[in-house]
């Protein structure tokens, strides 16, 4: 198994990549992939990265890990290849992004068109063993993103880092506030998103409005404008 990174990501990750900790990372991987059936492929471990360049990154949502049944995990936090039942945690998500644009609620939960336009679909670990939630965590992976995250932070200017739920607003100390925005809110999942720390949020809109006041193209988050 070998870290294969576009070109344009190359002066984030190299100086990490030659660390000591990714070997071991990489052998923990090939042992789980080979005895076991793990998420994503491996040739969609770096999709986020494929689909999102480093001179076009201008927002950052980060997830935990993919998600660990068949078919869902496409290497994109939150999203899911065409004809997989969209999941309720992105449900949620559609849900907040037509209250707060009044855009349709799309059909697919496929949204590497967000990617596409310079949105990083970042889950702190890559990967994970079927049925077996956070299995691959606390190997390395947390380490590797953390250092793309504070890379980010350092080598950007005013990128809009989305952090949702406990989890992710512990990487805010790994960001410039003075540089980007760090908008927060409660994790879309049903669990926290019934309870009142989702909805309202209005991070869409708060997102457009940060990058038109800095001079940046406003991400078409509606995906039937494609």
């Amino acid at each position: 198994m070998h870290f294969n990174f576009p070109v344009s990501w190359q002066k984030i990750v190299q100086d990490e990549l030659a660390k000591p900790y990714i070997n071991q990372l990489i052998d923990f991987l090939e042992k789980e992939y080979e005895d076991y059936i793990c998420f994503p492929n491996e040739e969609q471990l770096f999709s986020c990265f494929d689909y999102c360049s480093l001179d076009a990154c201008k927002v950052v949502i980060l997830g935990q890990d993919p998600y660990h049944g068949t078919g869902q995990a496409n290497g994109l936090c939150f999203s899911v290849p065409n004809g997989i039942e969209i999941p309720p945690s992105l449900k949620n998500i559609f849900k907040e992004l037509h209250e707060d644009l009044n855009v349709p609620t799309p059909k697919t939960g496929a949204i590497e068109k967000w990617a596409s336009q310079g949105v990083l679909l970042l889950n702190a670990t890559l990967s994970v063993r079927e049925n077996n939630a956070g299995s691959h965590q606390g190997k390395g992976w947390e380490t590797f993103t953390d250092a793309v995250i504070k890379k980010l932070s350092e080598e950007k200017q005013n990128l809009v880092f989305l952090l949702w739920g406990n989890y992710s607003q512990k990487k805010s100390k790994l960001i410039d506030k003075e540089k980007h925005l760090i908008l927060t809110s409660g994790h879309p999942s049903p669990l926290s998103a019934n309870r009142g720390f989702w909805f309202g949020n209005k991070h869409f809109s708060k997102t457009n409005d940060y990058l038109k006041i800095n001079g940046l193209k406003p991400i078409q988050w509606d995906l039937k404008s494609f």
